[in-house]
């Protein structure tokens, strides 16, 4: 009886086997093509049928063919290195924002504004560009969204501590579970100060202690909220749930009254690809960047 029982378990699927729910650690990734924001053809509407999915789905797969740049225009990366995901949300939301239900970002005036200022005078000077151009910080949480390429993160557990290494910027972030309190409220990071905790089979981090520098977003992924600066009142809390050997669900909460009418949610499933390999992201070494586009500036206003 031993025999066939463990002959079945090994036939057993890896998702259907047991697991530790308490373990996070391995490689994850969260590329897909799941809007971050609803779109409007799907107003209205918070969930795909299996069709609209699979309609998706290969509509994305066919923008992945090479077109030649239009005329007059150099074009960025090909598609040959970019890396943005194949496939829609498991839970076919038709928006990675959960809540509000409208799956828009509820911002401020204020915050679009601030936004529309950074973009409008992004070659006069350095600190309007963005943190993720500027080799800084694509943020927390900003750091978890899609981008399009490098969407992969090791997720390292030791006593007393959780470290989540980012594929894109190479930052390891390090979070204590031992119950300290936030650092003293005059002390502000530009990815805020991190305590973690368990609720029963979730990792729970609370975040605060901002600085006012970063942006909340800095992919075009994010759509219009990329570049919406994040405040010192910036409160973030995030959950990592195992749902089965290959998935763990992330759920963040963003909560920052001076850019937002109400906090609001993102969900993202992180998919266990154990055989990605996370390369060095060496920003900083040849990125010529914050050269040419502010020298190009320059060139503008002499003309």
């Amino acid at each position: 009886m031993k025999i066939i029982f463990a002959l079945l378990l090994a036939a057993a699927p890896l998702s259907a086997q047991s697991f530790d729910p308490h373990d996070l650690q391995g490689v994850w990734t969260g590329a897909t093509i799941t809007p971050f924001e609803r779109p409007p053809e799907f107003a209205g509407k918070e969930f795909l049928t299996p069709n609209e999915a699979k309609a998706l789905e290969a509509k994305a797969a066919d923008s992945r063919v090479d077109a030649p740049p239009k005329e007059g225009d150099t074009g960025s990366y090909n598609q040959f290195w970019f890396d943005s995901g194949t496939k829609v949300v498991k839970s076919f939301r038709t928006s990675l924002v959960t809540e509000p239900k409208d799956g828009k970002v509820p911002l401020k005036p204020e915050a679009e504004a601030k936004r529309d200022y950074n973009t409008a005078h992004n070659s006069d000077s350095y600190e309007f560009m963005s943190v993720w151009d500027r080799c800084i910080t694509r943020g927390v949480p900003g750091g978890m969204f899609p981008a399009g390429y490098n969407n992969a993160y090791q997720i390292m557990q030791v006593p007393g501590y959780v470290v989540i290494l980012y594929e894109m910027i190479h930052n390891a972030r390090i979070i204590p579970l031992d119950s300290r309190p936030h650092l003293p409220s005059s002390v502000k990071l530009w990815d805020g100060d991190s305590r973690g905790h368990w609720e029963g089979n979730t990792l729970v981090i609370d975040t605060t202690n901002y600085n006012d520098k970063g942006w909340i977003a800095t992919s075009a992924a994010t759509g219009r909220i990329k570049g919406v600066p994040q405040s010192e009142a910036l409160h973030v809390v995030e959950r990592f749930t195992r749902a089965d050997r290959n998935t763990i669900n992330y759920e963040v909460t963003i909560d920052d009254p001076n850019m937002y009418t109400k906090p609001w949610k993102v969900a993202i499933p992180l998919n266990r690809e154990s055989n990605y390999q996370i390369y060095e992201y060496a920003c900083q070494e040849g990125n010529r960047a914050v050269e040419n586009v502010l020298s190009g500036g320059r060139a503008a206003d002499k003309k």
